[in-house]
């Protein structure tokens, strides 16, 4: 299949600015474009954009994507470091997935804290009654 920039900005979610910027940057090798000069996505350059979104949501910067754009071009040579970049991203959305569940534990301390407090129409009763072990572990 292939796709116009607008198919793929809308299958996406995103900018047609951002796909053009994507293509400048060169996160998306070999783009090719028909006889008008219109980007033209075939399913390479779509796996590579859910690469590219994905790293993106993990937190990477564009410049450390298109570090791995770029070792994916020089191919097999840069097998480990491809692995060892997943690796710490891995390690990385496990740490924020901890201080998630943190907050969210605290969060769901202060619904039940306030749930109380306007059964009771008051914080004084809900504060005599619930301690906060939630809050040490943040």
């Amino acid at each position: 299949m292939r796709y116009t920039i607008g198919e793929v900005a809308k299958k996406f979610n995103l900018n047609i600015s951002t796909l053009r910027y994507y293509d400048k940057e060169g996160l998306i090798p070999n783009l090719e474009k028909n006889e008008s000069g219109n980007r033209i996505f075939d399913e390479e350059a779509i796996s590579g954009l859910i690469t590219i979104e994905c790293l993106k949501k993990s937190g990477m910067s564009i410049k450390d994507i298109k570090t791995f754009i770029d070792w994916c071009q020089e191919g097999n040579e840069t097998l480990k470091d491809r692995l060892e970049m997943f690796l710490a991203r891995r390690e990385a959305l496990h740490s924020q997935i901890k201080e998630l569940e943190s907050t969210l534990n605290y969060i769901d301390y202060k619904v039940e804290y306030y749930t109380q407090a306007v059964e009771d129409g008051t914080e004084k009763i809900v504060k005599e009654k619930m301690s906060n072990p939630r809050l040490l572990k943040m």
